[in-house]
């Protein structure tokens, strides 16, 4: 659900603005996120995390099903790296791929996949207050 042929563009609303600060700007973030998943050597994925404990985004690599993410943290955005998902298009030319993905990513559908991951309620602010 993260990809559809009608997407691309930029996030806007509460994602948009919750990347803009995080990262700078939506270049900067796509940067990023494009440049972690180019990097990985092997098989795994570039993911957009929302980490509930520190209430922000983070970006990080997932190699070959072994989950190497923050612990408690909750995947929002997910780019392939697998060779799988560009060598029949793309061959050896993968970062062409993470280019073009930027026009299909459903900014819909990951602005309610980081709504729910926020509404968790595992921040810092909320676990002291259940504390108190």
């Amino acid at each position: 659900r993260n990809l559809t042929p009608k997407g691309g563009g930029k996030p806007t609303g509460e994602l948009a603005q919750t990347i803009e600060r995080q990262f700078g700007n939506f270049d900067l973030f796509k940067q990023q996120m494009s440049k972690t998943a180019a990097t990985i050597m092997g098989s795994g994925w570039a993911a957009l995390l929302w980490e509930p404990m520190s209430a922000q985004l983070l970006i990080t690599q997932i190699h070959d099903h072994q989950s190497s993410t923050i612990q408690g943290a909750v995947p929002v955005m997910v780019l392939d790296a697998w060779e799988h998902a560009y060598y029949l298009q793309y061959q050896t030319e993968k970062a062409k791929f993470f280019e073009a993905v930027w026009n299909l990513w459903n900014w819909q559908d990951i602005a309610s996949r980081l709504e729910g991951a926020k509404r968790l309620g595992l921040s810092v602010k909320n676990v002291a207050d259940r504390a108190a």
